[in-house]
């Protein structure tokens, strides 16, 4: 579908072309930017709302700023799609996120524009801290610009940040995008502090009567470091400086002004970049701006999917029988469940209420179920102080952000082997968001750590049971529970509950020739060959192991006893993963079995969707059918004859 820009829009390739505008033509940018925007994102997806509250934002930073040459660093990133078009990147804006196409965040080999690689929240003060410094210390006059969003501000390594910048002299500035918004609607002291200074008559008037000083001062080549001091000297005066915590810190602190009035944002930007050393610019927003449904609704349009632009309808496929349900789904129900039966039973997530589906324990059981904010170590050890006091918390925590916690899961959870149960959803690949979100790693990071349990469910029925079985007395160890992104296998999967032996599996199915050991979802990949490779007269054992850790070694004497090929298949990286684990009991009990290990390769795997990562990294099913006759051929074994009988039926001759 060909979908064209404005006509400013279109003749802007980098921001020089936006450079050649007069200001009162910037208005008419902003909309067709925004318009680009909507009309892409409707057609081909993406996140959405995030991006058209920062239209303005984006406009100004690159009209008033010298980019690439001044640093410009975007936090999280899902909101710099703007910043993408601006960049030379207009055309090839509809392959956002789609396989070998733009990356759907600010990526170093994809444009000399976007300066840092971001995904996870609470980066952009410290990369922008850094290339200040490294700037001052080469003597360039490059500025540096980090734009965090309120919701990522929450994050302890944003406070650690701005501590350092504020005794750094570094010439930077930090722009606080404050929308009450991360992707579910913000949380905690934080915002409310933010709320306070945003309806504050004092701080408005300090706001207003700064930009009149700065209106009257002679800024330019001329404005030294002392007319700065000045500056700041004759403002303090407006607000008790302590009453900022911001200022507290040894940022100069601006603001807030309205984030939408693009005028006033590029006159205050063209001010700000000569006013040397630490400051920070809190500008206020709407998220998802410029299109009302996404306003009225920000979480829902956060990444709405394919949607009509004209009447809001997103598209949902249709089908005419049961489906099955998410896992996050799963996971969601299955709490309100457990809470139920044990009034020890509660919940804890940083940020992703929604994306976990906590959302439903949270609207029925508040006092159980909390949001904690984008804080993944705070989240982690306040579910080992809850632990301590006899709960059974499960905390919830997307795999890829659960790296950002690692030390609190050693420090405070393994070394006290206290039950708290870490749910880590989103495991293995994730699609177009990509290497920032893909939960490759976790299966080795956490398979080192003593005193910890280790399991993977291949369906709903088996994610049921062990969620219960990590919250009964007698299951005194932390316990990680890994599952994909979307749906899983089973339309009813509202099963009865069964306690499951920790570090059992179990054989699926028996076989000759070789055996396929699965850990979790790809477990159902292994099914899928399976059924094509029996037509061939080819019968792999199947063996879905559940646990990495312990891990079942009855099974594994078995398997290595019966078959002298094996294939291992998980959603993880190979490298110190399930088939790392296989190899390890393997070399130690001495047997000589052939082992291919499939999996997420050793290299970063780049976005697309699921269906064509699984077939590039070479663990789909087809990728299982391949290991299985390469390994029965590099055996001599030769399948039994097939034949198709008049009626069309396919035969196998025993």
């Amino acid at each position: 579908m060909n979908i064209t820009p404005g006509p400013l829009l279109q003749n802007i390739d980098s921001p020089a072309d936006l450079k050649k505008l007069n200001r009162e033509q910037l208005h008419q940018v902003c909309d067709e930017l925004r318009q680009y925007i909507i009309d892409v994102v409707s057609v081909y997806g993406g996140h959405f709302a995030a991006s058209l509250g920062v239209v303005e934002l984006s406009v100004a930073l690159h009209y008033a700023y010298n980019t690439p040459y001044d640093q410009l660093v975007w936090d999280v990133g899902h909101q710099a799609y703007g910043h993408k078009i601006l960049t030379g990147r207009r055309d090839a804006f509809p392959t956002n996120r789609k396989y070998n196409g733009l990356s759907g965040f600010p990526k170093r080999t994809e444009s000399e524009y976007d300066t840092f690689g971001v995904g996870h929240s609470s980066t952009s003060i410290s990369a922008a801290l850094g290339m200040a410094i490294a700037a001052k210390y080469k003597g360039e006059d490059r500025k540096s610009v980090a734009v965090i969003g309120d919701g990522s501000m929450t994050a302890g390594m944003a406070f650690e940040a701005m501590n350092h910048a504020g005794v750094s002299d570094a010439d930077m500035l930090i722009i606080l995008n404050d929308n009450c918004m991360s992707i579910d609607p913000n949380v905690g002291a934080l915002k409310e502090y933010l709320t306070d200074i945003s309806t504050s008559h004092t701080y408005n008037k300090f706001r207003d009567d700064v930009w009149n000083i700065l209106g009257k001062l002679p800024i330019g080549k001329t404005f030294s470091r002392d007319m700065a001091s000045k500056l700041e000297a004759g403002v303090k005066g407006m607000v008790n400086r302590s009453s900022n915590l911001f200022e507290a810190l040894n940022l100069r602190y601006f603001g807030p002004i309205d984030g939408h009035n693009i005028t006033k944002l590029v006159d205050t930007l063209k001010d700000l970049r000569q006013i040397p050393g630490p400051k920070i610019l809190h500008i206020v927003t709407v998220k998802g701006k410029g299109y009302a449904l996404a306003e009225k609704d920000q979480t829902k349009w956060h990444a709405p999917g394919l949607f009509d632009k004209v009447t809001g309808e997103i598209y949902k496929k249709a089908f005419t029988a049961p489906q099955p349900p998410k896992y996050q789904d799963v996971f969601g129900h299955t709490m309100i469940e457990l809470a139920e039966m044990n009034d020890k039973v509660m919940g804890v997530t940083p940020a992703m209420p929604s994306g976990s589906s906590l959302k439903f324990m949270m609207e029925k059981m508040p006092s159980r179920a909390f949001d904690v904010g984008i804080c993944e170590q705070h989240a982690a050890t306040v579910s080992a102080g809850l632990a301590t006091q006899g709960m059974r918390v499960f905390c919830n925590i997307y795999s890829s952000f659960m790296q950002r916690a690692y030390d609190q899961v050693v420090h405070d959870i393994a070394i006290q082997k206290l039950p708290v149960v870490l749910c880590l959803d989103r495991a293995g690949l994730v699609g177009e968001d990509g290497p920032t979100h893909h939960g490759a790693y976790d299966i080795a990071y956490f398979r080192c750590i003593p005193n910890m349990v280790i399991s993977a469910p291949m369906n709903e029925q088996e994610l049921r049971n062990l969620m219960y079985t990590a919250q009964l007395e007698s299951t005194g160890h932390p316990v990680v529970i890994r599952y994909p992104r979307g749906e899983g296998v089973m339309p009813e999967w509202r099963t009865p509950f069964e306690a499951i032996t920790i570090g059992k599996g179990r054989k699926l199915k028996d076989g000759k020739d070789v055996a396929i050991l699965s850990f979790g979802h790809p477990g159902n990949f292994a099914t899928t060959a399976i059924r094509e490779l029996r037509t061939e007269g080819i019968d792999p054992a199947h063996y879905d192991m559940r646990f990495v850790k312990p891990i079942d070694e009855e099974l594994l004497h078995e398997v290595f006893t019966k078959y002298k090929h094996v294939i291992t298949v998980e959603d993880g990286t190979i490298v110190g993963g399930f088939g790392s684990a296989v190899l390890e009991f393997m070399a130690r009990n001495r047997y000589q079995s052939t082992v291919t290990m499939l999996g997420i390769p050793d290299r970063i795997v780049e976005h697309g969707t699921l269906k064509e990562l699984y077939r590039e990294c070479e663990y789909d099913a087809q990728a299982i059918a391949e290991a299985v006759r390469s390994a029965v051929k590099s055996a001599g074994f030769t399948p039994s004859a097939t034949q198709v009988n008049e009626s069309g039926e396919l035969t196998i001759a025993g």
